[in-house]
């Protein structure tokens, strides 16, 4: 009899970075369930992403960089192989729970040449769905209090006083069980802490509180654009994300699935702009949602496997979003098909506490496409250089903020060495197929 192969659960948290979680030195949250993760696994403290959450989505699901196959802000290719193509295609069972958003995202008059564009949440190549925002975007509803849920080809009509992540949650925890015997991949992109910034259950005013998609109807909550969310509530919503997935988790050890299941958790942007949190009990970091340093792309990047992935270990090495891809295909022993292109690499040795040859710079195509967000940068970085394609260099072991380029007429000899090296990678960035319109 053929040995099992692992099971993989891949969490995406929302608009949450690195200083946000205690085990990377966050200190104004409780994450005793990330916290916990790192503790029996590994952290890992170059994780870098995409600024926004789309361009995140579609590298994390594709393996590829945007500038193959990004179409636009909130959608992904109708004809592109996801990962749940790939690991259903490979005898998993597949199942996706929490936001989708890759679909339609304009509402009529806003760029409606990209109404009915990118990919249908039933062609995504999972065998059960259970998500927000699968259609048009005036549909999507509420994300948290009385969630608006389409689940395997219908709305649910018993939301009303549930709250979403609770919902996606359970329903995970069920497909689990009905697959226990079977080799599964569930992929979990939460719909926490993306604003509107609302009460929780665990929040004294969950109770009384309606949400913003209910205010046309007459109810009291806040609008989604942020001008009248309560951040506030940020916090209560960093720890009840926390406390979701530990209910997940928990679910794993009852059924005797731990050691067999590594889970995976990162974020997929930096926190919002609008919201300072404190890191190593004296910094204050406000988040970066958007913006191109590493207030922008630098997420917490946590794994827990127990017996095969090295308790309380910390990896420096550079990981970024298309490499998740490869990773999971290469635990599975999972090999792409002919023609199947991956701009991403394997970080499976790494976590298996062997050295591996980890990145030696991670690229970014960012162009969201969005009218919310009206920015266009590729630039590349290693571990202390990152340079621009218009020729800005900066030393982000003294500037990590990035205040202050250096331009190529003022360059030592150690910066003009990290520009020679970077600057040739731009010329393989070339897009191969045209976006699909």
């Amino acid at each position: 009899m053929a040995e099992r192969r692992p099971n993989i659960i891949l969490i995406m948290s929302d608009d949450l970075g690195y200083e946000v979680i205690g085990a990377d030195g966050g200190a104004s949250y409780k994450t005793p369930v990330l916290d916990g993760m790192a503790s029996n696994g590994m952290r890992f403290q170059n994780a870098h992403v995409q600024p926004l959450c789309t361009p995140t989505r579609v590298q994390l699901m594709t393996g590829k960089y945007n500038f193959r196959n990004y179409i636009g802000f909130g959608l992904i290719p109708p004809d592109e192989v996801t990962f749940g193509h790939l690991f259903s295609d490979a005898g998993y069972k597949t199942c996706i729970s929490g936001k989708w958003q890759l679909y339609s995202y304009n509402p009529p008059g806003d760029h409606p040449e990209m109404r009915n564009k990118g990919q249908r949440m039933e062609d995504a190549g999972f065998d059960e769905y259970c998500v927000w925002h699968a259609h048009h975007t005036e549909e999507k509803g509420s994300r948290y209090k009385d969630p608006i849920i389409y689940q395997n080809g219908e709305y649910l009509k018993d939301t009303e006083g549930k709250y979403g992540e609770d919902v996606f949650a359970d329903y995970i925890m069920d497909f689990v069980e009905r697959n226990k015997d079977e080799e599964f991949f569930v992929y979990f992109p939460m719909a926490l802490t993306h604003g509107p910034f609302e009460p929780t259950p665990d929040s004294p005013e969950f109770a009384d509180f309606e949400p913003w998609s209910n205010k046309a109807r007459g109810g009291t909550g806040w609008d989604e654009g942020g001008n009248s969310s309560d951040e506030r509530f940020y916090g209560d919503m960093v720890e009840y994300h926390d406390k979701v997935i530990g209910r997940v988790n928990k679910k794993l050890e009852e059924l005797g699935l731990r050691e067999n299941t590594i889970v995976i958790y990162v974020g997929d942007n930096g926190s919002p702009q609008e919201v300072c949190s404190i890191l190593h009990t004296h910094e204050e970091v406000c988040g970066g949602k958007g913006l191109t340093n590493d207030r922008g792309t630098h997420v917490p990047l946590i794994c827990e496997w127990p017996g095969t992935i090295p308790a309380d270990s910390v990896e420096h090495s550079l990981v970024d979003s298309s490499d998740f891809l490869p990773t999971i295909m290469d635990v599975a022993g999972i090999e792409p098909p002919p023609g199947f292109v991956m701009d991403g690499k394997s970080f499976l040795p790494q976590l298996k506490g062997e050295p591996g040859t980890p990145r030696e710079w991670v690229y970014f195509h960012f162009d969201p496409m969005s009218p919310r967000v009206d920015s266009y940068a590729r630039f590349i970085r290693d571990p202390r250089w990152k340079l621009y394609d218009d020729g800005r260099l900066y030393d982000l072991k003294v500037d990590p903020d990035e205040e202050k380029a250096i331009p190529a007429a003022n360059d030592n000899a150690e910066q003009a060495e990290a520009r020679s090296r970077l600057e040739p990678i731009f010329a393989q960035m070339v897009r191969e197929k045209a976006p699909v319109r």
